[in-house]
């Protein structure tokens, strides 16, 4: 590939100024996180190991710490089954987590099927496809009302019948077939019709998150805005770009740096391809409106 070309890459600036390994820092956490949870999960079924018993929708892990996913368990709930002490105990233990955290950290350092999205959109890249289909992000929450909705109308939890993060875990433990199919759809919906399309327009599981960590105290903020020289690299991978601008370029209209908007997955991704370090995790409260000095709260 020519010099020109790898000047243009995606980050390169990051890389030449702080280094790939810091370049790529949150990158690398999040597959590790993302690896972690998925291996505990397989330990059992595949190596007899029973470290975490269950999957993402509840888990017993140790014997003794029960995690119940809200949304499963409100689906369950409209279909007429209320949960059991530990259920009840999964759920409380989740919400304060995704609350505290952000709510779609679940989707960018959680979700196995976010590695199948970003596969797409490195190759995306990679491939030089341009262009798209075009879909509301709201589009994933209507889906969001329907799966509700529909599992109080058949008494089942509807969503479980397509859910990709389960057909993903029982294609690991029992091999191939239709679960595989439908993990291939995705990738292949991100890859040729839409970048993004899967976690951005679709899918119910990031909009119940994002109403869940509405209010989440912990953050990206720009908080080095005047900084920006404008490379447009933190638009290019973030899986929400959107949330971006009002935090980055909006100091001129009395808007504080904290990236604020519930769609952001806490990522970190914009953190990593900055040459300039205009982003750090922060707290929500230290939202300034003015960003004309570092602000003090910002987590390295």
């Amino acid at each position: 590939m020519s010099k020109l070309a790898n000047s243009k890459r995606i980050g390169a600036e990051a890389v030449a100024e702080k280094g790939w390994l810091k370049a790529h820092r949150w990158l690398i956490l999040r597959r590790l996180s993302q690896l972690s949870i998925l291996i505990l999960f397989l330990l059992g079924p595949l190596a007899g190991i029973w470290i975490v018993k269950g999957n993402l929708n509840y888990s017993y892990t140790l014997d003794f710490l029960p995690l119940t996913d809200p949304y499963v368990a409100l689906q369950s709930l409209m279909a007429g089954n209320v949960p059991e002490k530990l259920g009840l105990i999964g759920i409380g233990i989740v919400l304060l987590f995704y609350f505290l955290v952000g709510g779609r950290v679940y989707c960018s350092w959680v979700c196995p099927i976010n590695m199948v999205t970003d596969a797409a959109g490195w190759l995306r890249d990679r491939l030089g496809i341009k262009g798209a289909s075009s879909l509301s992000a709201k589009t994933r929450f209507w889906i969001l009302a329907m799966t509700l909705i529909g599992s109080a109308v058949t008494g089942m939890v509807l969503w479980e019948l397509i859910n990709p993060v389960s057909m993903l875990h029982r294609g690991l433990i029992f091999g191939i077939g239709t679960a595989w199919m439908v993990v291939l759809a995705i990738f292949l919906f991100d890859l040729f019709v839409m970048n993004r399309g899967w976690c951005g327009r679709l899918c119910p599981v990031g909009a119940f998150y994002s109403l869940l960590g509405r209010w989440s105290p912990v953050r990206i903020s720009a908080s080095r805005r005047s900084a920006c020289n404008d490379c447009m690299d933190c638009f290019e991978v973030c899986p929400e770009p959107q949330v971006i601008r009002p935090a980055l370029k909006g100091e001129g209209k009395g808007i504080g740096p904290v990236i604020l908007a519930p769609n952001c997955t806490n990522c970190g991704r914009c953190i990593d391809v900055c040459s300039k370090d205009v982003f750090h995790f922060g707290l929500r409260s230290n939202n300034p409106a003015s960003t004309s000095t570092p602000t003090s709260e910002a987590m390295p």
